[in-house]
């Protein structure tokens, strides 16, 4: 491969940390590779990389990806090489005669939350201006979906974190809900440890005892799907206590008292009843929330005053997931607002974004609801604007689409042509194996991926195209830091961006000026979303490669001269009169439930060495190694009621389907739950288990919670 540059300083292709790297091109027998070392400068993670951003560079082996477009000309026909000429009329071809039969309508478009700033956007662009179809959503539905609209009903802007991450390490105590860092962000967790050595509390809410959670200064552990109960019981205690900051919410805060109301019938022993979690466990992380912290280095509290002077609530999938997830979230953060914990330093609720352009991805245009800017599609003035941006009427641009969990249940019905980008929904949507019926009986669908993932398998075009270094774009990371990712090699031949696979259709379609580059891609990005809640239209690839060390900067940013906002929220919300909203939700359990046929709860999750569906993580033989399958996480009595041994396989049933992995026994999770991680397709494929149920306010389905039965298997 052709290198840029003896070191090139980019970050990493996986999660939303982001976290910088130096590439170091090295000679050797077999030509030049690429070495990973860190960046020790950058200030998300200073130097440190996980064993996945470690082995990033394993995945440019042409030897594990695509270096050709493929087609398969017949129904029954397998895939084979195909020039690009030949794959891109093809595909022109079908979505052309698609929508001349059904109308436009029956095509969608389906993204990634890894996919940067610059394919997002042209992907939102392409379905409602060349396509001219509603229909387009991306996996971010299924991601950070109900934090996002937690955010917008309580301060009228989601940004996964309204503060840099560095400020975690200096609040008096953080309620971490539903996260396990230390395998899924592991340079994070240097900032809870580093809280801790500054005096501070963690407390954990997780069914499971994690690595993160035997950092904790208490552990919850509550049955899944019951999270909006347990915050409520925390606010109750708040509440009887006297404990609620009654200035702060007086004076920044609007709809307290209807949310009193509600925590009135959470109180301690009935959340035990509900939660599981000890009624002294609640009474123990409100007081040490709102007022027992010992105090830690940023806190205007301190040690002896009785009162934590500062505080944060983190939530992740682990709340969110759930077929009341944006509820919940809104729950914990009534109780952040109740305990004056938000509008100032060291202060606030953060949602921890999961895949690296998580943020980003939603923000400027492939969400079925939104235009860039973060701009509501159905807001008339947004729609002249961005059109006006784009070229076209406002009347043309076609209105919201469908959730991610509706457009694909809808393939083979109602959308009849399918085209995929930076997604793997085969293994990574919930229900997975009635996803993979619905995709079977498309007419047509095309796949843009960097390896043949299980989608990609059954397409009938598949476009090879670039990865993470070798492509030069942007991304945001969850603290709302804007980063330029910056090439480092040259792709290998027969491989083009998803940029130019857009561009190739366009010009085919009747759109020759599509644009294809990067830079002026951003570029209109950027005036597309000028006067947006996300504005970006002070930034440029020119400025960001200039800030001081690449670090970045915070949006909004809405003129070249602002410096970024690092900090959000410090003298007004985002809301028209500038207060918070508590947000009343109802707090009754939102799982389903178990029963004698299915008496079992599962919830899934992600394990260190791999990664989201796995698609490329499980091409790299040292996490294969470190991580080499699907297991089923389950208590020693259950294991013993099932006569199961550490190892043994185990058969897991749902409603929907069955899957088979071996059996890890610990004591670390509810007796009356069983884990899975969902990385991994074949037998052991957890989201044949999991249910299409959406959470009815993000469309955010509901992983966590699933009724199952359990039994050894052969």
């Amino acid at each position: 491969m052709d290198v840029f540059s003896p070191v090139t300083r980019t970050h990493c292709p996986y999660c939303a940390l982001q976290c910088g790297m130096e590439l170091h091109a090295e000679a050797d027998g077999a030509g030049t590779r690429l070495r990973v070392a860190g960046w020790d400068a950058f200030p998300v993670n200073k130097g440190a990389l996980c064993l996945k951003g470690a082995t990033a560079t394993e995945v440019l082996n042409p030897a594990v990806r695509l270096t050709s477009p493929l087609i398969r000309r017949t129904a029954d026909a397998e895939l084979e090489p195909a020039s690009w000429d030949e794959a891109l009329d093809f595909t022109a071809q079908r979505l052309k005669a698609i929508a001349a039969e059904h109308g436009r309508d029956a095509v969608g478009v389906f993204g990634g939350g890894g996919l940067t700033h610059e394919k997002a956007y042209s992907l939102g662009k392409f379905a409602r201006v060349v396509l001219q179809t509603p229909h387009i959503d991306y996996n971010g539905r299924f991601c950070m979906s109900a934090a996002a609209a937690a955010s917008q009903r309580a301060f009228g802007v989601d940004r996964g974190l309204p503060f840099p991450l560095a400020d975690v390490a200096h609040t008096d105590v953080i309620l971490l809900v539903g996260s396990n860092l230390a395998d899924t962000m592991p340079p994070a967790l240097r900032y809870l440890t580093a809280q801790r050595e500054n005096g501070g509390r963690l407390i954990v809410v997780d069914p499971r005892r994690t690595r993160t959670a035997e950092q904790a200064d208490l552990h919850l552990q509550p049955v899944p799907g019951t999270d909006a109960a347990l915050a409520a019981g925390l606010l109750h205690v708040l509440i009887a206590e006297h404990l609620v900051d009654e200035e702060f919410v007086a004076a920044r805060t609007s709809g307290f008292e209807e949310v009193r109301a509600e925590a009135q019938r959470w109180w301690p022993e009935r959340v035990e009843a509900v939660c599981g979690v000890p009624a002294g466990d609640v009474r123990a992380a409100a007081r040490m929330f709102a007022g027992g912290g010992s105090g830690g280095s940023g806190g205007a509290g301190g040690a002896g005053t009785g009162r934590a002077g500062t505080g944060m609530v983190l939530t992740a999938r682990g709340t969110e997931q759930q077929a009341d997830g944006a509820d919940a979230v809104n729950a914990w953060i009534n109780l952040a607002l109740a305990a004056g914990k938000a509008g100032r330093p060291y202060c606030g609720y953060g949602a921890i974004t999961g895949q690296g352009n998580g943020q980003g991805g939603r923000e400027h245009g492939q969400k079925a609801d939104q235009l860039p800017g973060y701009r509501k599609i159905t807001d008339p003035a947004a729609r002249e604007y961005v059109a006006s941006v784009w070229g076209v009427s406002a009347d043309a641009l076609p209105g919201p689409g469908r959730p991610a969990v509706e457009l694909l249940a809808s393939c083979g019905t109602d959308i009849r042509a399918l085209l995929v980008a930076g997604s793997n929904p085969v293994v990574s949507a919930p229900d997975a194996d009635f996803v993979t019926s619905r995709l079977r009986a498309l007419e047509f669908l095309a796949v843009c991926d960097v390896v043949l993932s299980e989608t990609a398998a059954l397409a009938d075009v598949v476009f090879p195209v670039t990865q993470w270094a070798e492509e030069t774009g942007s991304m945001t990371n969850l603290e709302g830091r804007v980063l330029l990712r910056r090439q480092a090699v040259t792709p290998p031949d027969g491989v083009r961006s998803d940029l130019l696979v857009m561009g190739g259709l366009a010009e085919r379609l009747g759109w020759p000026k599509f644009l294809t580059s990067p830079a002026e891609i951003f570029d209109e990005l950027a005036l597309a979303s000028a006067g947006g809640v996300a504005d970006y239209s002070g930034l440029s690839h020119e400025r960001l490669d200039a800030t001081s060390e690449g670090a970045g900067l915070h949006w909004p940013c809405p003129t070249p001269d602002h410096p970024g906002t690092p900090r959000m929220f410090l003298d007004a919300f985002g809301t028209p009169d500038g207060l918070a909203r508590f947000v009343p939700v109802a707090c009754e359990p939102a799982g389903e439930e178990p029963c004698a046929d299915f008496p079992y709860r599962l919830t899934t999750g992600r394990v260190l060495a791999q990664y989201q569906s796995g698609a490329q993580t499980r091409r790299v033989r040292a996490l294969n190694k470190a991580e080499p399958g699907p297991f089923v996480q389950l208590h020693p009595d259950l294991a013993a009621a099932l006569a199961v041994g550490e190892g043994d396989p185990v058969r897991v049933t749902s409603r929907r389907g069955t899957a088979v992995a071996a059996a890890l026994i610990s004591d670390g999770i509810r007796p009356d739950t069983v884990f899975m991680p969902f990385h991994w397709a074949g037998p052991g494929k957890a989201n044949a288990l999991t249910r299409r149920t959406t959470d009815p306010v993000s469309g955010m389905p509901a992983f966590k919670t699933a009724a199952v039965r359990l039994e050894a298997a052969e």
